[in-house]
Parts: structure tokens; sequence; C-alpha cells
């Protein structure tokens, strides 16, 4: 059975297959080559993808993607799609599930959203209520570089704390929207902002969200 994982996963290929190998994304400074040297890097060479928390690996990271940059655009691909090798963790469903289905859906739209005439998806219900629970386990942790109080809304009605403080902003939208917002593509994220005007100003200008 297909999970919501594996679906994101084989979107985000074609994308990158239509988009061919120096397409731009919404990751600064990476064109679609690098964006796909990434998500074969994390998952492949762990020894290397430790670089996004160890700062002390960050180098050897910047230098094994570039090597995989490299590499013919059709093999990067090809490696996105099929997924990482039979013994690494992510094989594993829950693990999959856990680690994959914001990582891939936000690299999906990166690519997607900053192509001329893009259009947002229309997620199903199901797919909806994935993302708002992920929102809802990791909103302190993306959003607490805001410099004012955040509070993210959904059409329904729930809302999530992402960050005490006061004056207090509310951006409303759709979970896939939300998701967007809170990871830093907040030019191209299809939300509201309600608050005191200066405390939405203060918000907008910051460049932090998002880990």
């Amino acid at each position: 059975m297909s999970t919501h994982a594996t679906r994101e996963r084989l979107l985000l290929a074609d994308l990158l297959e239509a988009a061919g190998a120096d397409a731009p994304t919404l990751c600064e400074g990476w064109r679609t080559r690098d964006l796909a040297a990434h998500v074969v890097v994390r998952e492949r060479r762990p020894d290397a993808a430790a670089g996004t928390l160890v700062p002390a690996l960050r180098e050897r990271l910047r230098r094994v993607q570039d090597e995989f940059a490299a590499k013919p655009y059709e093999e990067l691909v090809r490696l996105v799609r099929t997924g990482p090798p039979r013994f690494s963790p992510f094989t594993i469903k829950q693990v999959d599930e856990g680690a994959n289905v914001v990582e891939f859906y936000v690299h999906a739209e990166d690519v997607r959203r900053a192509q001329q005439g893009w259009s947002a998806r229309e997620l199903d219900p199901v797919f909806s209520d994935v993302l708002w629970s992920r929102l809802e386990r990791g909103a302190r942790l993306l959003g607490r570089k805001a410099p004012v109080g955040l509070v993210l809304r959904r059409p329904n009605g729930q809302t999530v704390v992402a960050h005490k403080g006061t004056p207090v902003v509310t951006v409303s939208g759709e979970p896939g929207e939300l998701t967007m917002y809170l990871y830093g593509r907040t030019e191209v994220a299809k939300v509201g902002l309600e608050g005191d005007p200066d405390a939405i100003e203060l918000l907008s200008a910051t460049k932090q969200l998002g880990i």
C-alpha cells in the first residue's frame, strides 16, 4: 500500500525530471540538480548528511553533496525516485513516513513554485490532516525565532501556537500552505495574516522562520 511519503517522493521525482537539471528552486542558491543531490545524500550518505546538524561536518556535507550534484542528472532523479538503499532506516515504513512526508512535500513545492505559472495543489483531506499533525508537533521548533507571538489557524478553526509572545500574529491557511510558511517559504505561501499591523510587518520582514 502506498504511503504519503512514497507518493510525495514520486511526485518530487516527476517534478525534478520535468523541470530539468538547472531549473530554479525556492532553496536559496540551489538549482534542481542541487536539490536532487541533497535528497540523495540525505538518504544514502548519513556520514555526510549529519552535517545538517553537526557544524564540524558541514564542510564534508558540502563536498559530498557537490560530488553527487556533478553526477548525470538522470541518475540523480532515478535515485530520488527509487529511494534509499536496502539497509537504510528509511526503508522502514514508519521511519519513512515520520521523516519524509514533510521533507518531500516541501521540496516538491520548492520545485513547483519556483517555476513560472505555478498553481497550488489541492490536497486531499487525509493528507491535509497528516500535515496538520506534523505542524502540531513541530510548530514550536520551527517558529522559535519568530519576532512576535505566532499562531497558526486552519480553516476549520483548529489552532496551534508556534511561538509564545506579544503582540500576536495569526497566520491562517490550509495545512499545506501553513507548512510552507513555517518552513520559511513565506513569500509563496497562500496564507492570511491577522494582528497588529506593526507586528505583521515585523514578522513579514524576518527571514528566520524554518530550520
